[in-house]
């Protein structure tokens, strides 16, 4: 299965570690420390406009800036209507 991610962004289910809101990461210490981190020491495929970056989801091949909600993500990850993946 696959998730779309914002413009001509797919990742397939089997490769997302992780899906971390932004706003959120921004009010717990340690949270933002590992974003910090992140963003400073990993290439990252910014999707979003700037101003609009909204999710940042992790994958075992790439990082990448959503500006798709992480409430979205979910909701789209919840959808049955996806193909199944061949990887």
């Amino acid at each position: 299965m696959f998730l779309h991610l914002g413009g001509d962004v797919i990742v397939s289910y089997s490769h997302i570690i992780a899906i971390l809101d932004l706003y959120s990461t921004k009010n717990s210490s340690l949270s933002s420390d590992f974003l910090t981190n992140v963003l400073n020491d990993h290439e990252i495929i910014k999707i979003s406009e700037d101003g609009k970056e909204k999710t940042l989801v992790i994958t075992d091949k790439a990082m990448y800036i959503s500006p798709i909600s992480s409430y979205t993500l979910l909701k789209r990850s919840q959808n049955n209507n996806f193909e199944n993946d061949a990887d």
